[in-house]
């Protein structure tokens, strides 16, 4: 018994000891009561392992961050406020092409009206610019025509998040208005458009696809929206995005794919790819930070743009990932985005990540000599578009492009995706904070509020080294795609689409055929930095000698 008593006695001693510890561990209010343990149990989270003398000395370290975070939680901080940080590709000794050659688009003549105005809906940018400007049909009575189709088949794709219908039948208006006085803005003159909702209109709802910020109005419009309005383009409705720009599921429920009304458009450009793929507009503005152009346009069957990082600005647009997020058109030729993209690439001052460099689109380019990369171990792989993929390759060898294989640099460009996350915590960090990402329709553990608050345990030091990591990927990639025109890819095997995000290289994701459920199927070709020229008009030409961009979904 006595033992006992005195074992009891040492236990009690030891928590009056640790209580007295705990309590000189809490003498500052600036130590927030932080502890061993606390940090201890830090430690684990992040892999690391320091020892009883090290806490020690850290502690008050850390309580005075601590400190600092939360004085810096009351400054207000708008999403569009970037860090005094920055991502270029632009990298030691490379440097694009200087020459400036302007493209004569090639406007046919001697387009038609057709009897069934319905085949209006699949008209080409170029044959609705010959329309307009031969006056066999006004820019109003187009705009019109778009206008019915979105309301018409709008119920069944909930791909529109707010119409423009006021706006655009003004703009429309005056386009006619311009001709009429032999103003002439270009191919894309009294040509509808839609956007996604991740743009700012001012006066309308800017409603990023989420429901805690369905009511949002911000005092500002996205310069694309400005440079389509000088290119005398009409935007007739902003399109659905995934919540803050993730998958097909918005705060009004899930935007269908048109080849399968009972399949989601899938995101976050959802509405964008499948009001294009349905004819519902001739073409839209997506965005992407890691897929949100390439998967919609795969699903849709469409042709997607997705620019090199800082060709095109994002001023106005919602920040997710500053040094990742990038805007480009979908349309249903590659000839077709490449009018878009003249109108909205270019330096913005209110972006200090774009940059002005020549475009020029060469509808004359065809692959004889040109030397085409292909990732040989991404194509070896059993996946789901193998053997469609594989006839792209015999395709563009018989058109005369030398195909050569190559690998992607041995850089562990899988583990950098938290770069992402981390961003898009931050861009977010309010909203977590206050609780409001409970609103979100989607709330499982793959979706953003969940990855929001994972993320806030991601280290400033590891966000900085992969970064650096980062640096090493973007310079090892030029190198081993120096000695290419361009290089082909599977849209999602392989690795280039996480890896070419992350470096900043274009790309286009462009349809090539269809699955046995009539689903269609993508590839993917990806240029050198700021080379959109040439990788559009080499892809272009392989385009022509096919026609699954041509196809158009029944019942639209």
């Amino acid at each position: 018994m006595p033992g006992f008593i005195k074992h009891l006695s040492l236990v009690l001693l030891g928590a009056v000891l640790a209580l007295i510890i705990a309590a000189f561990l809490r003498t500052t209010e600036d130590e927030f009561d932080l502890t061993h343990l606390m940090l201890e149990q830090a430690e684990n989270l992040f892999g690391l392992e320091f020892d009883y003398a090290q806490r020690d000395s850290m502690l008050p370290n850390v309580a005075t961050n601590l400190n600092s975070y939360e004085s810096l939680r009351e400054y207000p901080l708008d999403n569009a406020v970037p860090p005094a940080m920055s991502f270029s590709p632009l990298i030691t000794g490379y440097q694009p092409d200087p020459v400036d050659k302007p493209t004569n688009w090639q406007i046919p003549g001697d387009a038609d009206l057709p009897d069934d105005h319905d085949e209006l809906a699949y008209y080409s940018i170029a044959e609705l610019a010959s329309l307009i400007r031969q006056g066999k049909i006004t820019s109003e009575e187009l705009t019109r025509f778009y206008l019915d189709r979105l309301q018409k088949h709008d119920p069944e794709l909930k791909a529109v998040i707010t119409y423009t219908d006021e706006r655009a039948l003004e703009k429309a208006r005056k386009a006619d208005e311009a001709l009429e006085r032999g103003e002439y803005y270009g191919p894309l003159h009294g040509i509808p458009y839609g956007i996604k909702d991740l743009f700012a209109l001012e006066g309308y709802p800017t409603t990023w696809g989420a429901a805690p910020f369905k009511d949002q109005v911000r005092d500002e419009t996205a310069t694309v929206i400005q440079k389509l309005d000088e290119a005398g383009a009409i935007l007739v409705a902003k399109l659905t995005t995934g919540a803050l720009a993730w998958g097909d599921v918005w705060f009004g429920g899930k935007t269908r794919t048109p080849w399968d009304t009972t399949q989601g458009a899938s995101g976050s450009s959802a509405g964008s790819a499948a009001a294009t793929a349905a004819g519902l507009v001739p073409f839209t503005i997506g965005t992407e930070t890691l897929g949100s152009i390439v998967s919609p346009s795969t699903v849709n069957g469409v042709t997607g743009l997705r620019p090199t990082y800082g060709r095109v600005s994002r001023y106005g647009a919602m920040a997710l990932s500053w040094s990742m997020d990038k805007a480009g058109p979908i349309t249903r030729s590659v000839e077709d985005a490449a009018i878009v993209f003249e109108a909205i690439e270019g330096r913005d001052e209110k972006d200090y990540t774009t940059v002005d460099f020549p475009f020029h689109f060469d509808y004359r380019a065809d692959l004889e000599g040109v030397r085409i990369g292909y990732l040989e171990s991404a194509f070896d792989l059993d996946y789901a578009n193998q053997e469609r993929d594989s006839l792209v390759l015999a395709q563009l060898e018989d058109l005369g492009a030398e195909l050569v294989p190559f690998s992607l640099p041995e850089v562990p460009f899988s583990s950098l995706s938290f770069i992402l996350n981390a961003e898009a915590a931050a861009s977010f960090d309010e909203l977590t904070r206050s609780g409001r990402d409970t609103l979100m329709v989607r709330q499982q553990r793959n979706a953003w509020p969940n990855v929001f608050r994972a993320s806030r345990f991601i280290p400033a030091v590891e966000y900085i080294q992969a970064n650096r990591v980062r640096t090493e990927l973007l310079h090892k990639l030029n190198e081993t795609i120096e000695d290419f025109d361009l290089y082909v890819t599977p849209a999602f095997a392989g690795g280039n689409l996480l890896t070419t995000n992350l470096t900043g290289h274009p790309s286009v994701v462009v349809p090539n055929g269809f699955n046995d459920d009539g689903m269609p199927m993508s590839i993917t070709f990806t240029g050198k930095l700021y080379d959109e020229g040439e990788l559009m008009s080499t892809v272009a030409a392989w385009q022509r000698s096919t026609s699954y961009h041509t196809r158009h979904p029944d019942g639209f």
